[in-house]
């Protein structure tokens, strides 16, 4: 009898930040999300959650892609994700969101210690020529964790 192939799932070791302005509808994050894994070479499947700021945390959009993604919604304080390194802070989004970075940051964080950027922030390209209303980044975990998740919104309070 030959031997049965196991099929793994893919190891769910990838973070995506989401950086966005109030209104974002979902649909404009989901086609980011999946440009930016398609771009990359990363299977959504890979993605355990999407992490942004506190303050984006409540937006219907943002919920509203976490769950038709079927993604955890992790959310950081600014001044926690301003702690974080990033390669490309930007002035405006401190003036905006209290941090230099949300994307980046954000997906740092949620990939815990020893975490990597697997791919740097991207921006959306609305199709009215308009400016940029969401970014994205994908960070690595280290090490991997549980990979159950359920679609919520769980807030990782700072620690004094």
């Amino acid at each position: 009898m030959p031997a049965e192939r196991a099929e793994r799932a893919p190891l769910r070791d990838l973070v995506v930040g989401i950086g966005a302005r109030p209104g974002v509808p979902a649909e404009e994050l989901t086609a980011l999300v999946g440009a930016v894994l398609a771009e990359a070479g990363l299977p959504l499947a890979a993605v355990r959650a999407l992490a942004t700021v506190d303050a984006r945390a409540r937006e219907p959009g943002l919920r509203a892609a976490a769950a038709l993604l079927g993604l955890e919604l992790l959310s950081y304080p600014a001044a926690a994700l301003a702690s974080v390194p990033v390669p490309h802070p930007s002035d405006a989004v401190l003036a905006a969101a209290g941090t230099p970075s949300v994307a980046e940051a954000a997906a740092l964080a949620a990939a815990g210690p020893g975490g990597t950027l697997a791919v740097p922030k991207r921006i959306t390209a609305p199709p009215d020529g308009g400016a940029a209303r969401a970014t994205c980044a994908v960070a690595r975990r280290a090490a991997p964790h549980d990979s159950s998740t359920q679609p919520t919104v769980r807030t990782h309070e700072e620690k004094p």
